[in-house]
């Protein structure tokens, strides 16, 4: 879908839809107030919007939308968005609108739509942003996964015009910055929607060494012997019940010149988890294609910092594996040496995600980073203490953690921090090897002991942070501007961190 910015009025638009948003009144008494592009299209159908809204058919109620057909203008179609109180407006409310009014706009089979800017111009959201957020809940919004569907759908927004009265060039260099974000983000739910028996790690890393050539960034590919030279024997060890070799793809971005530290950014790309020898209940196992997610991200993280050319450099690093039970497998009780050298008591095969980490994190100080941040879906337990709303955080230092929780708000992808006291330091605690890879029995603080056991692997006097998505990496039921499926998390959060974070 092509984006532009122009000055102009809907009622003046030559296209299929028009669409603005509206707020709710914060008295329950009070009828919405129509903004200026609603009013000058009333005074020309007939005053339908206005007394569609006295008579309460449309209350500005967040999520809303109401739909009128009109003749006397040259769009056939106009939508009314509610974006709720302007008390509990924030910035994910225009995402939001953009997504429904998109969506809601290809099912009217509309080929070519625009957007009132100014409408959604709240709270202090200026022309720039407005247009940048409009552009991400848009392009978010019509992303579907339909790589195997022999019928596809027909039905297409071609074109998206965002329409203000004031800084069209403003809004345009916004559109430009939400259409990479999006479009980044979209890469990797492609990607983490693909079934194992197609993505897997080969495919996964073939796919970023493709995106690299495109994107203009280095990338190589360590095979299962290079691993073996690298003593990465937490990778090993997971792999070791697969047909499928691992691999550890390496990314480079340099956008800094050579002096400056990168930063690095590891995601765990299990392609499969099927729990391993520790094997998980036959229900929802099929949504284990989304343990590779984390990997998914940090890919998708580089194509949107490549094309923003940031002035950062970046090391990405994924270890792709899967994770399937076999004679060759490993055993709960088998002990393990990482390649940090430190041995890991394997008490749950089914908590390898933090194994293969461990080596990445470890690796990752060959680069002398100045921050290193991981992304996995690494516990259940996350989704227990935070639902599906928000990724657990957790880390080494107030800075870098501060700013990430900033991210989150600016972004829309949010974070909650959990607790990294020394009391926890007891909870991995191994009587037969340096660490073991769960908590106590029970589960108690599992998220935490997560987050613990790759913290005791992090370089000293690194600032680190570690993001658990596994209650935001997929959805199940649909929201405003995501489908079913893979949502990309990450890459929105990491891209508003690095524009930001000094």
């Amino acid at each position: 879908m092509d984006v532009v910015a122009s000055r102009g009025f809907l009622s003046e638009f030559a296209g299929d839809v028009v669409a603005l948003g509206v707020l709710e009144p914060e008295e329950k008494e009070r009828l919405p107030e129509l903004h200026e592009s609603a009013k000058r299209i009333d005074s020309i159908v007939g005053g339908v919007l206005k007394s569609s809204v006295e008579a309460k058919e449309f209350t500005g109620k967040l999520g809303s939308i109401c739909v009128y057909r009109v003749k006397e203008i040259p769009a056939r179609i106009v939508l009314l968005v509610g974006l709720g109180k302007r008390s509990a407006f924030e910035d994910d409310v225009i995402r939001q609108a953009a997504g429904k009014a998109c969506c809601a706009a290809r099912e009217l089979n509309a080929k070519r739509m625009a957007f009132c800017v100014d409408s959604v111009c709240v709270g202090g959201v200026d022309a720039e942003r407005a247009g940048r957020l409009l552009t991400e809940g848009a392009i978010l919004g019509l992303y579907s996964f339909e790589a195997y569907k022999s019928e596809k759908e027909e039905k297409q927004l071609k074109e998206l015009h965002l329409l203000t009265s004031g800084d069209a060039k403003a809004v345009m260099n916004g559109a430009e910055k939400g259409e990479i974000i999006a479009s980044s983000a979209n890469i990797v739910r492609e990607i983490c929607n693909d079934p194992a028996n197609y993505a897997t790690p080969k495919k996964i890393a073939d796919i970023a060494v493709e995106t690299a050539r495109r994107y203009g960034f280095k990338c190589k590919v360590l095979e299962k012997k290079d691993i073996e030279m690298e003593k990465m024997g937490g990778i090993l060890s997971v792999s070791s019940g697969s047909a499928q070799p691992p691999l550890f793809v390496v990314l480079e971005y340099n956008g800094a010149g050579k002096g400056e530290k990168p930063y690095a950014i590891i995601g765990k790309g299990i392609t499969f988890d099927s729990g391993g020898i520790s094997l998980k209940p036959s229900q929802n196992m099929d949504k284990m294609k989304f343990d590779k997610a984390g990997a998914c991200a940090v890919l998708g993280i580089f194509v949107a910092v490549s094309r923003m050319k940031m002035k950062i450099n970046l090391v990405g690093l994924m270890p792709l594996t899967e994770n399937l039970p076999s004679g060759s497998a490993a055993r709960p009780g088998d002990i393990i040496k990482t390649r940090s050298g430190k041995t890991v008591e394997i008490i749950s095969t089914d908590a390898e995600g933090r194994v293969i980490l461990a080596d990445a994190i470890d690796y990752a100080k060959t680069f002398g980073p100045r921050a290193i941040i991981d992304l996995a879906t690494l516990t259940g337990a996350c989704v227990v203490a935070l639902g599906y709303e928000c990724s657990g955080l957790m880390g080494n230092d107030e800075k870098l953690l501060a700013e990430i929780e900033k991210a989150g708000i600016r972004s829309g992808e949010k974070v909650w921090r959990l607790p990294m006291w020394k009391e926890y330091n007891e909870y991995n605690k191994s009587d037969v090897a340096d660490i073991k890879n769960v908590g106590p029995s029970g589960g108690a603080g599992g998220t935490i002991a997560g987050g613990k056991f790759l913290e005791s692997f992090v370089p000293k006097d690194v600032p680190w942070a570690h993001i658990d998505i596994a209650g935001t990496a997929w959805k199940e039921q649909a929201k405003p501007y995501f489908a079913l499926g893979a949502t990309g998390v990450g890459v929105r959060l990491l891209t508003a961190f690095f524009e930001e974070f000094k």
